[in-house]
């Protein structure tokens, strides 16, 4: 069994940015484990421009930006290992892998950092009526084809979902000559973010019909085409609303599922809100010497925020691994209040020190309100929104200070106040 300081499951955006992170804080054994044959992660196929502006200061597309990390993954000589797929990860810190090259290996790491990204909600969750025909694609796996592979999906295309990869695929494809119909949303808000819905869809006149679904597929070998209607207060059709699109392709855009399987066989606990690992502060999970980040613990807006959250993964790693990351003996709740969804961390550990950074989503669309962190009746901190809606994540700080000298304190509350 080989036996290294640091092991990273996942070479994505994550992935590299705890891998660099700890060895500039001092790590030199550190091992990444991608399941792909080279490491970037989703960032291979995001063509497009518009990361790394927190990070670098400066516009890159994705593979540009994921590029940046591993040349320094290089430059630090962190060792990476691709086409290696990790299928067992234990309480004790012990994973198991295989690959072409070395076939069944167990690894045991001092500390282990999950950082296996995401996947896309499947058609098979969403239960619209219809054949199983071809034309029915995620939209990812439709970016891949398309930056990637250099294949078109179709010439006629839906997308259900607003999501914003579904989104940014909208103006691609009317970039290689398809026909966007339109980009159909359940809710009567839109999932992505406000600039890619005036810059994807604004811009080449792509209608976006709020409080619309799809409520049957036409075609039995190919997609003909789908019925999209209204739906209620109730998410639910409104009959004689129907109208019928004809279209060979469907791209879905409903939605990102974090990857934790690996996380559930650590016997790491998952938060229901998040589908990602509970963790405090310091992203510590509840198994000793494991941590989580990136899309792994909770979808993200912008992959810069990943790396941010990362890069502090990847320096608590080594602190617990030097024994010098205070114990979690006593634990601040983070709860959810009016008007919040998935708040990470869930838990502050009681002397932190610094500011701890709070993540989440709104339930619904809120103008000019107020996001607070209450202890009891006390408020702690306030930040006022001109708007908030559930496309954008909402990012706060809190310092840690504010928390000091409150005996018995047991739990904390972020809402939403108009």
């Amino acid at each position: 069994m080989r036996k290294v300081q640091i092991a990273v499951v996942g070479g994505g955006p994550a992935g590299l940015a705890a891998a660099v992170s700890a060895c500039e804080a001092g790590c030199r054994d550190i091992l990444i484990l991608e399941r792909e044959d080279c490491l970037g992660g989703i960032l291979k196929q995001c063509i497009h421009n518009g990361f790394g502006l927190h990070t670098f200061k400066e516009e890159l597309t994705g593979p540009e930006y994921a590029q940046r990390y591993i040349d320094k993954a290089i430059e630090y000589g962190i060792e990476s290992r691709c086409g290696t797929m990790v299928i067992d990860v234990t309480k004790d810190r012990k994973i198991t892998c295989v690959s072409r090259s070395a076939g069944l290996e167990e690894i045991e790491a001092d500390a282990i950092i999950l950082a296996m990204g995401c996947r896309e909600r499947p058609r098979g969750s969403l239960a619209i009526p219809g054949w199983r025909c071809s034309g029915i694609y995620t939209a990812g796996t439709a970016q891949r084809f398309v930056n990637m592979e250099g294949i078109m999906p179709g010439k006629k295309v839906m997308i259900l979902g607003s999501g914003d990869i579904g989104l940014i695929m909208a103006r691609r494809m009317t970039f290689m000559g398809a026909k966007v119909e339109a980009c159909v949303e359940l809710m009567p808000f839109s999932a992505g973010l406000k600039r890619n819905i005036v810059q994807c869809l604004d811009d080449y006149g792509i209608p976006l019909l709020l409080s619309h679904t799809i409520i049957d597929i036409a075609g039995r070998d190919r997609i003909e085409g789908v019925t999209v209607a209204e739906v209620d207060e109730k998410l639910k059709p409104i009959p004689g609303t129907e109208k019928y699109y004809e279209c060979d392709t469907l791209l879905l855009s409903v939605g990102l599922i974090p990857e934790n399987e690996l996380s559930q066989m650590a016997g790491v606990e998952i938060a229901p809100a998040t589908n990602g690992a509970v963790v405090d502060e310091a992203l510590r999970t509840s198994v000793d010497g494991i941590f989580s980040c990136g899309n792994a613990l909770h979808v993200h807006d912008l992959v810069d925020f990943v790396s941010q959250e990362a890069e502090a993964a990847g320096k608590n790693a080594w602190l617990h691994v030097k024994g010098e990351l205070p114990e979690a003996a006593e634990r601040i709740r983070i709860r959810e209040g009016n008007g919040v969804m998935g708040v990470v961390p869930q838990y502050v550990t009681s002397g932190a020190r610094g500011s701890v950074t709070l993540m989440f989503r709104p339930r619904g669309v809120y103008k000019n309100a107020s996001v607070t962190v209450s202890a009891g009746e006390e408020k702690l901190l306030t930040r006022r929104h001109r708007i908030l809606a559930p496309g954008e994540m909402v990012s706060m700080k809190l310092d840690a200070a504010l928390l000091e000298g409150r005996p018995g304190l047991s739990e904390i509350t972020v809402s939403v106040e108009v």
